[in-house]
């Protein structure tokens, strides 16, 4: 990585679009395979039902807890050496994961879902890592692309869950150390990217706004916004799923398929949202997505045969698409690059402190909330309600709000 004027390149921006999508398909098959099985594995070793989905919400919580961090690590040093010890943290949470299954341990496998939560963060920075080096035109198909990689994720990892959840004696362990060699190996990726560090500002000069100024102007506050509700909402339903489906009386194999279903229509819009966030509007795109996630809402309450967790849930990630990259475009385009440590770590640690609560509530919404799963399914889906008239009003309001304001 070199210190080079910070001047955007498309050429350049293309070459590390590519390492990043690469990784994004590589690493990124490690989350849909730990979404996959760590509901069903937390099921099998909790002592209580209603927490097994918190090794989900411990992942999440790593996640917002390593938020700032790694974005300040990667201001400081640059992204190949972020992204590097992302990839070190998730070898070391499965590996802790795998030890927790192991020996049976339910705390042990929290705390390796902890680690796997940096990883986690670390990866929700490759897609302000794509515009780093591009230009404003093309920075929502920077985005776009390199959340295209999750496209291959998402074949990737529930095949690799159904070749490895059952190939060792302990249940889902063979799963975990196929983690650990993803990360071991993806790790190489970023001897690729180069993108250089951001100067920092001249003594005397404006160090940048500071967080609260940031979050005080409204693009910046409403993309804030719709991008939490996105994720969250995302995250409450898809982390319930699992349990949905074989709760519903359907199959692991079944379960494995609504996620790789889920993950598909999570990424494969990324080969166009750019193009239709230049054609029609970022705002436009961002309402749309969480109208498709409100849609996403009826179809799962409408029943629950597998058609419908199928559909809500290829729902639920195209509404995610939209609404999450038109949320990330509208930030990327709303801060200056020595202000990037501060807006991107902020950013993600609201969003990921929504998708926390999100995941924690997941569990005991599906859970512990009715007699049935299929109660309990339904309160998952009914709880996205008040969360899309927030991040709805707020885009309303942006919209309607006088320009010269």
């Amino acid at each position: 990585m070199t210190d080079s004027a910070y001047i955007p390149d498309d050429a350049r921006a293309k070459r590390n679009v590519i390492v990043l999508v690469a990784a994004q398909a590589i690493l990124g098959s490690q989350m849909p395979m730990i979404f996959t099985i760590a509901g069903l594995a937390g099921s099998a070793l909790s002592p209580n039902p209603c927490f097994a989905t918190l090794p989900i919400s411990l992942t999440v919580l790593g996640s917002m807890l390593a938020a700032t961090p790694v974005s300040n690590i990667m201001q400081k040093y640059g992204r190949r050496t972020g992204f590097m010890i992302g990839a070190m943290f998730g070898a070391i949470g499965g590996a802790i994961g795998a030890y927790g299954l192991y020996t049976a341990n339910f705390y042990m496998f929290l705390l390796g879902a902890l680690f796997t939560g940096v990883y986690m963060s670390n990866q929700g920075f490759y897609r302000f890592a794509a515009t780093d080096t591009a230009s404003d035109a093309f920075r929502p198909k920077a985005i776009s692309y390199v959340m295209a990689g999750g496209l291959l994720s998402a074949l990737l990892g529930p095949q690799l869950v159904k070749l490895t959840a059952e190939a060792l004696v302990v249940p889902f362990m063979g799963t975990y150390m196929a983690v650990i060699a993803i990360n071991i190996l993806g790790s190489f990726l970023f001897l690729g990217l180069d993108i250089p560090k951001p100067k920092p500002p001249v003594a005397g000069a404006s160090q940048g706004r500071t967080r609260l100024e940031l979050l005080k102007e409204p693009r910046i506050a409403v993309a804030v916004i719709c991008a939490m509700v996105s994720y969250a909402l995302m995250n409450l339903v898809m982390t319930s799923s699992p349990l949905a489906v074989v709760g519903c009386g359907f199959q692991t194999n079944d379960a494995a398929n609504v996620v790789s279903a889920h993950v598909l229509a999570m990424y494969a819009p990324s080969f166009f949202t750019g193009h239709l966030i230049a054609r029609f509007g970022v705002e436009k795109i961002v309402g749309l997505g969480l109208f498709i996630l409100a849609g996403a809402g009826a179809v799962a309450l409408s029943g629950v045969e597998l058609e419908n967790f199928f559909l809500a849930l290829i729902l639920l990630g195209l509404g995610w698409n939209f609404g999450f990259i038109g949320a990330t475009t509208m930030v990327a385009g709303a801060h200056a690059p020595h202000e990037r440590g501060r807006m991107q770590g902020m950013n993600d640690l609201i969003i990921f402190g929504g998708v926390t609560a999100a995941s924690f509530s997941s569990g005991g919404l599906m859970n512990c909330s009715g007699g049935t799963p299929q109660d309990g399914w339904m309160a998952v889906n009914l709880a996205m309600a008040p969360f899309l008239v927030l991040a709805g009003g707020a885009l309303i309001w942006l919209v309607l709000r006088p320009k010269e304001a």
